[in-house]
């Protein structure tokens, strides 16, 4: 009788880690996929992070997903690409024989989600207003820098965090204070709020969405609740929007190619599943 192949096992490491919904997403892939392969949720401290990831192999997992406060931690205990790099963070790790290595796929969350939320929202697009300069914005803006975008308005309350956009990714960044965001919207084709600002159980995210031309698009990466008041804003514009949950499930592709060899898709019955479980949490 065949010897049992052995389980290949990823997981989520976080602190805390309960939230997160990658053990859904990841688990109703492998399922769809009939793989011999597990998705855990591993809740580990900031103190024992270096020690978790450097022994993933002991452990039994081929890789990882990486959440706050760790990921900076991962790209530097990691071989970065170069995406990881130019971010600052690492989301993904993977072993490639004994070699730990990382990348960070919310890069491509966010513009695959564009692309298939927002068919064509780059043509022709010259300006963009980012608002929020952390892990996520940087995220954000490589994207829009990979896609040639060639002015991007960086607005944030700390305007230092601002300027370092601009000295990490050139001339196309202008750092905006934030009270000057109103006078930006009439020659943005996107505005994308990476900001928590909106998210459930943080301040709301108010801004005056009148200025924005009727062809823009408007994405928000918060994903709960499901619709930000700033979506709801833009949709009674008539404007189209792009929400946070469907670049949750984007960036989780690529980190379950590399671990399982398969290259899983971002299907409506998958996003049916991931909302149902967003909106029981909301209830």
């Amino acid at each position: 009788m065949a010897a049992k192949s052995k389980v290949k096992a990823a997981c989520v490491i976080g602190w805390p880690v309960e939230h997160s919904r990658s053990p859904l997403i990841h688990g109703y892939w492998i399922k769809k996929h009939k793989l011999n392969a597990e998705y855990r949720r591993e809740a580990v401290p900031p103190e024992r992070f270096e020690d978790f990831v450097t022994h993933l192999a002991d452990r039994g997992y081929v890789g990882a997903n990486v959440t706050i406060p760790n990921k900076e931690a991962a790209r530097a205990l990691s071989k970065a690409d170069d995406r990881a790099d130019r971010v600052g963070a690492a989301n993904t790790l993977w072993l490639d024989g004994g070699t730990l290595r990382s990348t960070n796929t919310d890069v491509e969350g966010f513009i695959n989600n564009l692309d298939a939320g927002a068919t064509g929202w780059n043509r022709g697009l010259d300006t963009v207003v980012v608002l929020g300069a952390g892990g996520t914005a940087r995220a954000v803006v490589y994207g829009l820098s990979e896609r040639g975008v060639k002015r991007i308005h960086v607005v944030n309350r700390t305007f230092d965090r601002a300027i370092a956009l601009r000295e990490e990714f050139g001339k196309r960044i202008n750092p905006v204070r934030w009270e000057e965001l109103g006078g930006l919207l009439s020659s943005a084709g996107l505005l994308v709020n990476t900001t928590s600002l909106g998210m459930t159980g943080k301040p709301p995210l108010s801004v005056n969405l009148s200025r924005l031309p009727a062809s823009a698009v408007v994405a928000d990466v918060v994903y709960a609740p499901l619709e930000t008041e700033l979506l709801a804003a833009a949709r009674e514009r008539g404007l189209r929007t792009v929400d946070g949950l469907g670049m949750l499930l984007h960036q989780a592709v690529r980190g379950f190619e590399l671990w399982f060899g398969v290259r899983p898709e971002v299907t409506p019955d998958l996003r049916a599943l991931v909302e149902a479980d967003l909106l029981r949490q909301e209830a």
